[in-house]
Protein backbone atom coordinates (compact mmCIF):
# COMPACT_ATOMS: atom_id res chain seq x y z
CA UNK A 1 0.00 0.00 0.00
CA UNK A 2 1.12 3.57 -0.81
CA UNK A 3 -1.35 6.09 0.48
CA UNK A 4 -3.60 3.59 1.01
CA UNK A 5 -4.10 2.41 -2.75
CA UNK A 6 -2.65 -0.43 -4.01
CA UNK A 7 -0.39 -0.19 -6.76
CA UNK A 8 2.90 -1.97 -8.62
CA UNK A 9 5.44 -0.20 -6.19
CA UNK A 10 8.08 -2.90 -5.47
CA UNK A 11 8.32 -3.60 -2.31
CA UNK A 12 10.20 -6.76 -0.65
CA UNK A 13 8.85 -8.62 2.43
CA UNK A 14 12.34 -8.19 3.82
CA UNK A 15 12.23 -4.42 4.32
CA UNK A 16 10.71 -3.59 7.25
CA UNK A 17 13.46 -6.22 9.74
CA UNK A 18 16.19 -4.93 7.51
CA UNK A 19 15.06 -1.11 8.47
CA UNK A 20 14.56 -2.38 12.00
CA UNK A 21 18.05 -3.21 12.09
CA UNK A 22 19.42 0.06 10.14
CA UNK A 23 17.95 1.98 13.02
CA UNK A 24 19.01 -0.41 15.88
CA UNK A 25 22.59 -0.14 14.59
CA UNK A 26 22.91 -3.85 13.74
CA UNK A 27 22.99 -3.47 9.92
CA UNK A 28 26.06 -1.70 8.42
CA UNK A 29 24.76 -0.20 5.20
CA UNK A 30 26.59 -1.34 1.74
CA UNK A 31 28.13 0.59 -0.15
CA UNK A 32 26.56 1.52 -3.58
CA UNK A 33 28.02 0.63 -6.76
CA UNK A 34 27.52 2.79 -9.69
CA UNK A 35 25.38 2.04 -12.44
CA UNK A 36 23.64 4.13 -15.17
CA UNK A 37 20.49 3.48 -17.38
CA UNK A 38 18.93 4.42 -20.97
CA UNK A 39 15.34 5.35 -21.04
CA UNK A 40 15.22 5.28 -24.90
CA UNK A 41 12.49 7.08 -26.15
CA UNK A 42 10.65 6.98 -30.27
CA UNK A 43 7.56 9.07 -31.46
CA UNK A 44 4.62 7.10 -31.97
CA UNK A 45 2.76 9.46 -34.31
CA UNK A 46 -0.44 9.44 -32.44
CA UNK A 47 -1.57 12.43 -31.29
CA UNK A 48 -1.14 13.87 -27.54
CA UNK A 49 0.29 10.55 -26.83
CA UNK A 50 4.00 11.48 -26.22
CA UNK A 51 7.20 9.60 -26.76
CA UNK A 52 6.44 5.69 -26.42
CA UNK A 53 9.50 4.35 -23.85
CA UNK A 54 11.43 0.86 -24.27
CA UNK A 55 11.50 -1.40 -20.52
CA UNK A 56 12.19 -4.50 -20.43
CA UNK A 57 10.95 -6.64 -17.70
CA UNK A 58 13.38 -8.27 -15.21
CA UNK A 59 13.09 -12.62 -14.66
CA UNK A 60 11.04 -13.27 -12.07
CA UNK A 61 14.31 -15.45 -10.71
CA UNK A 62 16.44 -12.55 -10.52
CA UNK A 63 17.35 -11.46 -7.02
CA UNK A 64 16.71 -8.11 -7.28
CA UNK A 65 13.52 -6.59 -8.43
CA UNK A 66 11.91 -9.72 -9.94
CA UNK A 67 9.47 -9.55 -12.40
CA UNK A 68 9.90 -5.63 -12.35
CA UNK A 69 9.41 -3.86 -15.39
CA UNK A 70 12.95 -1.03 -15.87
CA UNK A 71 15.08 0.50 -18.10
CA UNK A 72 18.28 -0.86 -20.44
CA UNK A 73 21.01 -0.48 -17.55
CA UNK A 74 24.08 -1.71 -15.79
CA UNK A 75 26.87 -1.50 -13.31
CA UNK A 76 29.96 0.90 -14.11
CA UNK A 77 32.66 -1.10 -15.53
CA UNK A 78 35.90 -0.03 -14.01
CA UNK A 79 37.28 0.16 -17.89
CA UNK A 80 34.64 2.37 -18.36
CA UNK A 81 36.83 5.41 -17.28
CA UNK A 82 39.53 4.62 -20.14
CA UNK A 83 41.21 7.65 -21.68
CA UNK A 84 41.58 6.23 -24.88
CA UNK A 85 37.82 6.25 -25.40
CA UNK A 86 36.47 7.75 -28.94
CA UNK A 87 34.72 10.67 -27.54
CA UNK A 88 32.01 13.33 -29.22
CA UNK A 89 29.64 15.58 -27.98
CA UNK A 90 29.86 17.78 -24.21
CA UNK A 91 33.40 17.53 -23.08
CA UNK A 92 34.13 15.29 -20.05
CA UNK A 93 34.41 18.49 -17.78
CA UNK A 94 30.83 19.39 -18.59
CA UNK A 95 29.66 15.82 -17.73
CA UNK A 96 31.38 16.06 -14.47
CA UNK A 97 29.53 19.20 -13.59
CA UNK A 98 25.85 17.99 -15.11
CA UNK A 99 26.75 14.51 -13.03
CA UNK A 100 28.21 15.83 -10.11
CA UNK A 101 31.16 13.76 -10.10
CA UNK A 102 34.55 14.15 -11.64
CA UNK A 103 36.09 13.72 -15.07
CA UNK A 104 36.83 10.01 -14.65
CA UNK A 105 33.53 9.05 -13.05
CA UNK A 106 31.80 10.88 -15.46
CA UNK A 107 33.08 9.29 -18.83
CA UNK A 108 32.86 6.06 -17.07
CA UNK A 109 28.89 7.25 -16.15
CA UNK A 110 28.35 7.85 -19.69
CA UNK A 111 30.00 5.38 -20.83
CA UNK A 112 28.36 2.59 -19.05
CA UNK A 113 24.75 4.10 -20.40
CA UNK A 114 25.76 3.71 -24.04
CA UNK A 115 27.42 0.60 -23.57
CA UNK A 116 24.94 -1.23 -21.08
CA UNK A 117 22.20 -0.20 -23.48
CA UNK A 118 24.07 -1.79 -26.45
CA UNK A 119 24.64 -4.79 -24.30
CA UNK A 120 20.61 -5.13 -23.27
CA UNK A 121 18.55 -3.70 -26.11
CA UNK A 122 21.14 -3.60 -29.46
CA UNK A 123 21.19 0.09 -29.54
CA UNK A 124 24.21 1.89 -30.22
CA UNK A 125 24.72 5.42 -29.62
CA UNK A 126 28.18 5.87 -31.26
CA UNK A 127 29.16 6.52 -34.95
CA UNK A 128 31.96 6.63 -37.37
CA UNK A 129 32.10 10.93 -36.72
CA UNK A 130 31.17 12.84 -34.31
CA UNK A 131 27.96 13.77 -36.10
CA UNK A 132 26.75 11.10 -37.28
CA UNK A 133 25.27 7.62 -36.02
CA UNK A 134 25.60 4.05 -37.14
CA UNK A 135 22.38 2.49 -38.45
CA UNK A 136 22.14 -0.81 -38.04
CA UNK A 137 23.91 -3.24 -35.20
CA UNK A 138 22.88 -6.62 -36.53
CA UNK A 139 24.74 -9.51 -37.86
CA UNK A 140 26.69 -12.12 -36.01
CA UNK A 141 30.15 -10.10 -36.39
CA UNK A 142 28.25 -7.34 -33.86
CA UNK A 143 26.81 -9.87 -31.83
CA UNK A 144 30.16 -11.89 -31.27
CA UNK A 145 31.42 -7.79 -29.98
CA UNK A 146 28.29 -7.76 -28.29
CA UNK A 147 28.17 -11.03 -26.03
CA UNK A 148 32.47 -9.94 -25.91
CA UNK A 149 31.31 -7.05 -23.75
CA UNK A 150 28.60 -8.72 -22.15
CA UNK A 151 31.42 -10.98 -20.93
CA UNK A 152 33.63 -8.47 -20.06
CA UNK A 153 36.53 -10.06 -22.89
CA UNK A 154 36.43 -6.42 -24.56
CA UNK A 155 36.08 -2.79 -23.30
CA UNK A 156 34.21 -0.29 -24.87
CA UNK A 157 36.87 1.73 -25.54
CA UNK A 158 38.26 -1.79 -27.47
CA UNK A 159 35.38 -2.12 -29.16
CA UNK A 160 35.04 1.18 -30.51
CA UNK A 161 38.05 1.51 -31.55
CA UNK A 162 37.97 -1.94 -33.37
CA UNK A 163 35.25 -0.61 -35.05
CA UNK A 164 36.38 3.07 -35.98
CA UNK A 165 33.18 4.66 -33.74
CA UNK A 166 33.36 7.68 -31.51
CA UNK A 167 30.91 7.59 -28.59
CA UNK A 168 27.84 10.17 -29.14
CA UNK A 169 27.72 12.10 -25.44
CA UNK A 170 25.38 14.56 -27.33
CA UNK A 171 22.46 11.99 -27.46
CA UNK A 172 22.10 11.61 -24.16
CA UNK A 173 20.13 13.67 -21.58
CA UNK A 174 20.64 13.48 -18.06
CA UNK A 175 17.19 13.23 -16.52
CA UNK A 176 17.75 11.88 -12.56
CA UNK A 177 19.66 10.46 -10.06
CA UNK A 178 18.62 7.84 -7.66
CA UNK A 179 20.20 5.84 -5.15
CA UNK A 180 19.37 2.39 -3.73
CA UNK A 181 18.20 2.93 -0.21
CA UNK A 182 20.36 2.06 2.71
CA UNK A 183 18.43 -1.13 3.92
CA UNK A 184 18.93 -3.19 0.65
CA UNK A 185 21.48 -5.45 0.43
CA UNK A 186 22.43 -4.85 -3.41
CA UNK A 187 22.45 -0.66 -3.39
CA UNK A 188 23.57 1.28 -6.49
CA UNK A 189 24.14 5.12 -7.13
CA UNK A 190 22.13 5.41 -10.64
CA UNK A 191 22.34 7.53 -12.81
CA UNK A 192 19.31 8.01 -15.48
CA UNK A 193 19.58 9.09 -19.16
CA UNK A 194 17.14 10.23 -22.04
CA UNK A 195 18.26 9.39 -25.73
CA UNK A 196 16.16 9.16 -28.69
CA UNK A 197 16.32 5.42 -30.76
CA UNK A 198 18.48 6.21 -33.47
CA UNK A 199 17.26 6.40 -37.13
CA UNK A 200 17.83 2.64 -38.74
CA UNK A 201 18.33 0.57 -34.98
CA UNK A 202 15.87 -1.79 -33.45
CA UNK A 203 15.64 -2.86 -30.17
CA UNK A 204 15.81 -6.17 -29.03
CA UNK A 205 15.82 -8.36 -25.56
CA UNK A 206 19.74 -8.72 -25.76
CA UNK A 207 19.45 -9.34 -22.15
CA UNK A 208 19.71 -12.59 -20.06
CA UNK A 209 17.67 -10.77 -17.03
CA UNK A 210 14.66 -9.85 -18.93
CA UNK A 211 11.98 -12.35 -20.31
CA UNK A 212 10.06 -9.83 -22.31
CA UNK A 213 10.51 -6.20 -23.91
CA UNK A 214 8.16 -3.33 -24.47
CA UNK A 215 7.75 -0.39 -26.21
CA UNK A 216 4.96 1.78 -23.45
CA UNK A 217 3.91 5.27 -23.37
CA UNK A 218 4.46 7.07 -20.02
CA UNK A 219 0.98 7.20 -19.20
CA UNK A 220 -0.15 3.43 -19.97
CA UNK A 221 2.77 2.64 -17.92
CA UNK A 222 2.12 4.77 -15.04
CA UNK A 223 -1.61 3.80 -15.44
CA UNK A 224 -0.46 -0.22 -15.16
CA UNK A 225 1.21 0.28 -12.34
CA UNK A 226 -1.63 2.72 -10.82
CA UNK A 227 -3.80 0.22 -11.42
CA UNK A 228 -1.25 -2.85 -9.88
CA UNK A 229 -0.69 -4.24 -13.03
CA UNK A 230 3.05 -3.35 -14.01
CA UNK A 231 5.28 -3.74 -11.03
CA UNK A 232 7.77 -1.08 -10.71
CA UNK A 233 10.59 0.75 -8.06
CA UNK A 234 9.93 4.13 -7.28
CA UNK A 235 12.49 5.32 -9.48
CA UNK A 236 10.98 3.96 -12.59
CA UNK A 237 7.52 5.22 -11.93
CA UNK A 238 8.79 8.85 -11.03
CA UNK A 239 11.10 8.96 -14.36
CA UNK A 240 7.80 7.67 -16.12
CA UNK A 241 5.47 10.54 -14.64
CA UNK A 242 8.39 13.35 -15.89
CA UNK A 243 8.49 11.94 -19.41
CA UNK A 244 4.75 12.22 -19.48
CA UNK A 245 4.88 16.23 -19.97
CA UNK A 246 7.09 15.50 -22.95
CA UNK A 247 5.06 15.43 -26.12
CA UNK A 248 8.04 13.99 -28.22
CA UNK A 249 11.76 12.25 -27.68
CA UNK A 250 12.95 15.25 -28.99
CA UNK A 251 11.12 17.31 -26.00
CA UNK A 252 12.14 15.34 -23.68
CA UNK A 253 15.82 15.36 -24.26
CA UNK A 254 15.66 19.53 -24.92
CA UNK A 255 14.03 19.53 -21.20
CA UNK A 256 17.08 17.49 -19.78
CA UNK A 257 19.75 19.73 -18.91
CA UNK A 258 16.68 21.62 -16.50
CA UNK A 259 16.30 18.47 -14.89
CA UNK A 260 17.50 18.67 -11.05
CA UNK A 261 20.06 16.19 -10.49
CA UNK A 262 20.19 15.97 -6.88
CA UNK A 263 20.13 12.17 -5.67
CA UNK A 264 17.06 10.88 -4.51
CA UNK A 265 17.73 8.01 -1.46
CA UNK A 266 15.02 6.69 0.42
CA UNK A 267 14.49 7.57 4.48
CA UNK A 268 13.27 5.19 6.95
CA UNK A 269 12.32 5.74 10.57
CA UNK A 270 10.39 3.80 13.31
CA UNK A 271 7.22 5.64 14.63
CA UNK A 272 6.42 3.22 17.60
CA UNK A 273 6.08 -0.16 16.06
CA UNK A 274 5.50 1.17 12.68
CA UNK A 275 8.29 1.68 9.93
CA UNK A 276 7.76 4.85 7.50
CA UNK A 277 9.67 4.72 4.49
CA UNK A 278 9.68 7.54 1.82
CA UNK A 279 11.21 9.62 -0.61
CA UNK A 280 11.84 12.92 -0.59
CA UNK A 281 10.29 14.96 -2.93
CA UNK A 282 8.43 11.87 -3.76
CA UNK A 283 5.58 11.20 -1.50
CA UNK A 284 3.26 8.85 -3.34
CA UNK A 285 5.87 6.08 -2.44
CA UNK A 286 5.40 6.51 1.31
CA UNK A 287 4.79 3.02 2.78
CA UNK A 288 3.67 2.82 6.80
CA UNK A 289 3.90 -0.59 7.77
CA UNK A 290 2.70 -2.01 10.71
CA UNK A 291 4.66 -4.50 13.08
CA UNK A 292 2.49 -7.12 12.21
CA UNK A 293 2.71 -6.35 8.32
CA UNK A 294 4.09 -8.85 6.05
CA UNK A 295 4.60 -7.61 2.77
CA UNK A 296 3.71 -9.01 -1.07
CA UNK A 297 4.73 -8.03 -3.94
CA UNK A 298 1.72 -7.80 -6.22
CA UNK A 299 1.14 -10.06 -9.02
CA UNK A 300 1.72 -8.13 -12.41
CA UNK A 301 -0.73 -8.94 -15.61
CA UNK A 302 0.10 -7.74 -18.98
CA UNK A 303 -2.19 -5.11 -20.37
CA UNK A 304 0.52 -4.37 -23.28
CA UNK A 305 -1.04 -6.98 -25.32
CA UNK A 306 2.36 -8.93 -25.45
CA UNK A 307 3.95 -5.88 -27.51
CA UNK A 308 7.84 -6.38 -27.76
CA UNK A 309 10.20 -4.90 -29.67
Amino acid sequence: MANGQANGQWYPPEWPDRIRALAAGTLTPVTPKRAATVMLLRDTGATGSGPAVHMLRRRTSMAFAGGAYAYPGGGVDPRDDDRAIGWAGPTRAWWADRLGVDEAGAQAIVCAAVRETYEEAGVLLAGPTGDSVVGDTTGADWEADRAALVDRELSFAEFLDRRGLVLRSDLLGAWARWITPEFESRRYDTWFFVAALPEGQRTRNASTEADRTVWITPAEATAGYDRGELLMMPPTVATLRGLAACGTAAEALASAPGRDMTPVLARARLSGDEVVLSWPGHDEFTKHVPSTHTASAPTPSDPTGGASA
